[in-house]
């Protein structure tokens, strides 16, 4: 006689085991730092599974790059290996920079069965920040709007100069001596206000 536990036993474990896992990035997504600097916030994610429900003990790595802008985790490696909790959230901090400035990604997988799921996370090492000025502020945060419509109204009346003195054949006047300047953003840790 065979008894119909071991199969139910093995069909609730793979009932259990998600079919699909998706990572949701919640903190870190365009943080700027300083060249050098320690992260002093790092990057988060949730793994959810295909219903939305978190994942609980789902394997996640993180992955610097291996030359450019990068750095080391708190244990010398370019790789951090963390397990998710029951709210399905997992965080890697306190990188240590590298001396490159520019743009890079940190590559995430996570795992949990035979169920995968990756993606990346874009941050920026900055030689313009000095360490106490360093900052995980996302790049899209309103002040840099501020900076971005600027910019383009200056690009654009450099155009339009350009464009008059094509199209008339004429020099654009002498510049005024009241010249503006626009100065370095500041960037402010702590709470947005």
């Amino acid at each position: 006689m065979v008894r119909p536990w071991p199969i139910l036993l093995c069909l609730q474990l793979a009932a259990q085991e998600p079919a699909l896992l998706q990572i949701r990035v919640t903190e870190g997504e365009g943080a700027i730092y300083a060249i050098g600097a320690r992260a002093t916030r790092g990057v988060t994610v949730q793994v959810i599974d295909e219903t939305g429900k978190p994942v609980d003990g789902a394997t996640v790595s993180f992955m610097l790059p291996e030359d450019g802008p990068s750095g080391a985790f708190s244990t010398g490696s370019r790789t951090e290996i963390a397990t998710t909790r029951a709210d399905g959230r997992v965080a890697a901090w306190g990188m240590q920079w590298n001396r490159t400035a520019g743009p890079f990604e940190i590559r995430i997988t996570a795992v949990k069965g035979q169920a995968r799921a990756g993606t990346v996370v874009a941050q920026f090492l900055s030689d313009a920040l000095g360490p106490r000025e360093a900052s995980s502020r996302p790049l899209h945060t309103s002040s840099g709007h501020k900076w971005l419509w600027i910019s383009l109204a200056v690009a654009g009346a450099a155009a339009g100069g350009v464009a008059s003195t094509a199209l008339t054949g004429k020099s654009p006047p002498a510049p005024l001596s009241d010249v503006v300047r626009i100065g370095t953003p500041t960037i402010i840790l702590g709470p947005h206000p």
